[in-house]
């Protein structure tokens, strides 16, 4: 089991921490609901020396263990907890008012299969082990569509690797995006980072996947024109660069 390097003291992060004034049902969900499914030894502060977890212990025994990178509002990660009821789900999402949602969601799912970390996805790939995750998904990442802003999104070694990292290999990672240019730079970033493309053209992403649910953030762009891509890799057999 490899042990990440330690982050570094302060990282920057990005983006909109906190939208519009939540209502009274979201804040209860956040102080009632949130700290019994986050993950415990994630966060720098409950372990600064980013001592490396036991996967298990997130639910208590060996089940596969799967990623969403940034979950929004969380229709799309409590569909995939009730179609897979016996794998685990980890979710990280930095804005809260998307947090809050979720735990609206799960309150009317009643799933009991997903685990939160309200804050930096970096942060959880500091204290995961190698080779633990089966899938990961990444859908409507914030397309920092600014040129010099580029180095921000997500796929970039400063994710991918990490990324790759906890993945096994034959593990799947998902993309969906709206934005061409977010296709173009995650075809030229993820398989150098230890991925092989099993959506090599242009008319393999139109096809959602068989168990996809569209999301608010696909709808909304639909509802201004523009087109979903849907982009699937696997990690190979290669260690990361």
């Amino acid at each position: 089991m490899t042990t990440p390097n330690a982050p570094p003291e302060k990282r920057n992060f990005y983006g909109r921490i906190k939208g519009k004034t939540l209502k009274p049902a979201q804040r209860r969900y956040l102080d009632e609901d949130l700290h019994a499914l986050r993950p415990v030894g994630v966060s720098p502060e409950e372990n600064p020396a980013r001592t490396v977890l036991d996967p298990h212990s997130f639910f208590g025994d060996a089940r596969p263990l799967w990623l969403e990178v940034g979950f929004g509002g969380g229709e799309h990660l409590v569909h995939q907890c009730g179609l897979n009821p016996q794998t685990g789900f980890l979710g990280c999402e930095l804005y809260i008012n998307g947090v809050a949602m979720l735990l609206g969601k799960i309150r009317s799912a009643q799933v009991d299969n997903l685990r939160i970390y309200p804050w930096d996805v970096r942060d959880l790939f500091d204290v995961l082990p190698d080779q633990c995750l089966e899938r990961a998904f990444l859908l409507y990442p914030d397309p920092w569509p600014k040129a010099r802003h580029h180095r921000r999104r997500f796929v970039t070694p400063e994710y991918l690797d990490p990324l790759a990292r906890v993945l096994q290999p034959g593990a799947i990672f998902r993309v969906a995006t709206d934005i061409p240019d977010y296709v173009r730079q995650t075809m030229e970033e993820v398989p150098p980072a230890g991925f092989d493309c099993l959506t090599p053209t242009p008319a393999d992403w139109q096809t959602p996947w068989d168990d996809w649910l569209s999301t608010r953030y696909e709808q909304k762009a639909l509802r201004e024109g523009r087109t979903p891509h849907y982009l699937t890799f696997r990690r190979n057999e290669q260690p990361a660069r």
